[in-house]
């Protein structure tokens, strides 16, 4: 048997960068790369000319968004979790922060289907869709393209709404103190 220091105690993966809890600093990336891929996935349903211009990005956007969005909520999740573990937070405040925590959740699931809507417009409506139909394109292309594009509003409102929301929540509980 070898005396000596214990080994560190390992922090789950989530939960800090650099010793500095790894939610505020991660959520920054949903906060800005959600409205973003509403906005792109919006320009590209709606704005035919922008289409080979920004096929790519919104491509990689919508890969990417859902992404930092998880990393947000899994932190989030590791952060909440040593806070009521190290017995930091006050009882009166862990239901708005659990109501945080699920609009976090509806946020991810926004972001999902932003993401999906996103990338079946890349898929399905050509960079040069407007020029096909003058052309005299087929009707159901067409129809594919107008409801991507009902789509694309309904989800880039979802997703913009929960994030503004989440933040609104995570914030009001910060400032109000825990």
């Amino acid at each position: 048997m070898t005396v000596g220091p214990s080994p560190p105690e390992e922090t789950p993966m989530f939960e800090e960068f650099m010793g500095v809890p790894a939610h505020p600093l991660v959520l920054h990336a949903a906060v800005v790369f959600v409205p973003l891929l509403a906005a792109l996935t919006l320009g590209y349903a709606f704005l035919s000319p922008v289409r080979p211009h920004t096929r790519w990005v919104l491509g990689l956007l919508a890969l990417g968004t859902p992404v930092a969005a998880l990393f947000a909520k899994l932190s989030g999740d590791a952060f909440l979790n040593r806070l009521k573990t190290a017995n930091r937070v006050s009882p009166e405040y862990v239901p708005k922060l659990e109501a945080h925590q699920q609009l976090g959740n509806l946020t991810l699931y926004a972001t999902i289907g932003l993401a999906v809507v996103a990338l079946a417009l890349v898929w399905f409506v050509p960079p040069r869709a407007a020029v096909a139909d003058a052309a005299g394109g087929g009707g159901s292309g067409r129809a594919l393209t107008v409801s991507l594009q009902v789509l694309s509003l309904v989800a880039a409102g979802l997703g913009v709404y929960y994030v503004i929301r989440t933040g609104d929540s995570g914030a009001k509980a910060v400032w109000t103190g825990l």
